[in-house]
Formats: C-alpha cells, sequence, structure tokens
C-alpha cells in the first residue's frame, strides 16, 4: 500500500488577543528544549520521529509553524499523528505566551514579519510585496511513488481534480478583518507566485525534469524547491506531492484529504498502466476551475473535472469519491471517506464554519478563540 505523509502549516497567534504573532523561533526552541529534556529511553520509544529528525520547522513567515508526520500507510496512524502535533504545537506555543490555530489566512489584520535566512531573505528582495503578503496556510500530501516516470504520469491524470480537493479544504475566507467573499482565499495569495498553479501534460519524467530546469534556469527561482506546481516530484522525497489544498480546521478533514489524495495517485498509476490517457484539459481550464473552487468551495457551483462544465458542488465532490472508488475499497478506505465527506457537506469546511461563527459572535476575535480551541486536541 502506498505510503502517505501530511505536512500542516498552523498560524501562531497571541493566546489573548488573537492577532498573528511572530513566535516562531521561541516556540521552536521550546520544542528544542522538550525534546533534549525527554529521556533516552522515551525517544527510542517515540516511533513518531526518526532519529535525529526535527518535527517541527519555521516557514517563510514567523507567524507560521510547520509539522510533518511520517509516511503512514494506516489513515488511522496517520490521524494519531496529525492530532499529537497539533497538541505538541499548541502546548509549545501556550509556553511563550501564544496559541497555534489551524488556519489558512489570518481573521484579523496583520502586517506579517519574513524569517531570518539567506533564503527568506533573497525571496523577500526577489518578490517584494508579494513575499511580504503570503502569511498563508496550507497542507501538503505526499504520496509515495515508484519510479519519478509513474510519478509524472500521476501527475498527468490527477490534474483536474485537484480544484476539488481545494474546495473541500477551503479555510480563507477572510482576509485583513474582511470577508474576502472566497471559500479560499489562500489559494488566490499563494497563486501570486510566479511559478505555481496546474501544470500542462508532461507526458514523461524526461519533459518534466527538462521543464523543472528549464524554469530554474530563468533565475526567477532560487532552486528546485521553489518550483511551486499544484502537485510535483517531490525533490526530497519519493513521493509525489499535492499542494493545494488549505490548512484544514479539523484534523478529521485533514486526513479526509490525505486519503482521497492517495486514492488519487493510486487510479492514476492504474490508469496509467492500462494506457488509458489522461485528460485533455488546458493550463486555462485548470485555472478556471481553481478559481472556482476557491470562489465557492462545495457549497456553490464546481466545474466538474471530466467535463469542465458547471455543477453542483456536492455532486462534484461525490464524483470524485466514485472515481477513486476501487482504490479506497482496497485500501479499506471507503467507509471512512464517504461518512467524513457527507460530514463535511453537511456540516460544512472552515470556510463555513468561520463564517457561522462570525454571524453568531459579530467577533473576528471569537472566530480565532473557537478555532484555537478546535485546533487543541481535546
Amino acid at each position: 500500500m502506498r505510503t502517505v505523509g501530511v505536512e500542516e502549516e498552523l498560524l501562531l497567534v497571541d493566546r489573548e488577543s488573537g492577532e498573528p504573532r511572530a513566535l516562531s523561533s521561541a516556540v521552536l526552541a521550546r520544542a528544542a528544549r522538550d525534546t533534549e529534556e525527554s529521556s533516552g529511553a522515551e525517544k527510542q520509544a517515540d516511533d513518531y520521529r526518526e532519529p535525529g529528525e526535527e518535527t517541527f520547522e519555521r516557514e517563510l513567515h514567523g507567524e507560521q509553524l510547520e509539522f510533518a508526520t511520517q509516511p503512514r500507510t494506516s489513515m488511522d496512524d496517520l490521524a494519531e499523528e496529525v492530532t499529537r502535533w497539533r497538541g505538541d504545537a499548541a502546548r509549545h506555543a501556550g509556553d511563550v505566551g501564544g496559541a497555534v490555530a489551524a488556519l489558512a489566512t489570518s481573521p484579523l489584520p496583520v502586517s506579517p514579519s519574513v524569517n531570518a535566512g539567506s533564503r527568506f531573505q533573497w525571496m523577500e528582495e526577489q518578490f517584494g510585496l508579494t513575499t511580504q503578503e503570503q502569511l498563508t496556510c496550507g497542507c501538503h500530501v505526499h504520496v509515495s511513488v515508484d519510479s519519478d516516470e509513474e510519478g509524472v504520469a500521476v501527475i498527468d491524470r490527477i490534474r483536474s481534480w485537484l480544484p476539488v480537493l481545494l474546495a473541500l479544504s477551503a479555510n480563507s475566507p477572510f482576509w485583513q478583518g474582511n470577508d474576502s467573499l472566497y471559500s479560499s482565499y489562500r489559494s488566490r495569495v499563494w497563486g501570486r507566485w510566479p511559478m505555481a498553479g496546474p501544470t500542462e501534460i508532461f507526458g514523461s519524467a524526461a519533459r518534466y525534469e527538462e521543464q523543472v530546469e528549464e524554469m530554474v534556469a530563468t533565475g526567477v527561482l532560487r532552486d528546485r524547491g521553489m518550483v511551486y506546481f499544484d502537485a510535483r516530484l517531490s525533490h526530497r522525497y519519493p513521493t509525489v506531492e499535492i499542494r493545494v489544498a488549505d490548512v484544514c480546521l479539523e484534523a478529521t478533514s485533514t486526513v479526509l484529504i490525505a486519503t482521497l489524495a492517495r486514492a488519487l495517485v493510486e487510479t492514476a498509476a492504474r490508469d496509467w498502466r492500462a494506457d488509458r490517457p489522461p485528460l485533455s484539459h488546458g493550463v486555462a481550464s485548470l485555472r478556471l476551475a481553481a478559481w472556482r473552487a476557491a470562489r465557492s468551495g462545495p457549497d456553490g457551483t464546481l466545474l466538474h473535472p471530466t467535463t469542465m462544465r458547471p455543477a453542483p458542488g456536492d455532486e462534484v465532490v461525490r464524483s470524485l469519491v466514485d472515481h477513486v472508488r476501487d482504490a479506497l475499497e482496497d485500501s479499506g478506505d471507503l467507509d471512512r471517506v464517504r461518512g467524513t465527506t457527507e460530514g463535511l457537506l453537511k456540516h460544512g469546511n472552515g470556510a463555513r464554519v468561520q463564517r457561522d461563527l462570525l454571524r453568531r459572535t459579530g467577533s473576528l476575535r471569537e472566530v480565532v478563540a473557537e478555532c484555537v480551541r478546535r485546533t487543541r486536541p481535546a
């Protein structure tokens, strides 16, 4: 069975006001001290962390914290680990006067601070205001592949389905204190990077590598790590990395996105082995599908991945589940996915929850406070 791992970016906020705070260095120092204080026996017994590997990492802005899970085959294990690291992140942030919120953008106004470091400083100099305004928190899913050739074949075949994952995960309706009218405004901000977005059909690993080399050679990108395709070959792991999702408010939604991502990869690999060609939609249509998903989430109209024609969002979401049904059955995840999907369609994704909270409380600070509570496991 293919392994799947998740990288989640969390928003660091003031414990009292809910405003974003540049606490990443303090939180990382607290996490490092906590690790050092653990006994050797406890470290050896910890099956969540490989020897010498850190769980938490700094991101572009000081108001962000990222963690990464280990590769998992069991979705129960993945759910346990996501919940664990969210809890540890909350504990470490609390130790330095902060809190963490699984929010893809800050509901409250913020002037983000770019972290120190040559890479981040280079980005700030190269991209200016685009870098300054990138305080956004995403969720990246890594799914194992057998080879680069298989990986590129997968990327070619999942392109039109990725906006559905974006719609399900959408968790960023507010921007600088205002309702953006989008479900995922994060994705619109992220799209300002010139190297981000959907891709053409590559057709082969050789063509993929040629495209990446051409992009790096322009000098606009610092290195391969800045190839921000919606789905790419990881430059560090033998995986396809799917990068379209907002960080999800609920850990159960994160696991849903990861489960669907693995099923999409497996379905695409089977289609490739069976010589079934990818859908031929152009990049322009894929951009429109992504815009529609960001605007509406699953509550409105989406573009159907097979036809690129408007369809009700819930119908498109169920089409995705049907598309990957065989892979879900084989991994034992079909009932979980159906149940979680129907629950999300009924109760709403993070964007709907945030707007409902604002209607009930009239306060974006209260929205943040409730999202902090939902992020930290009971």
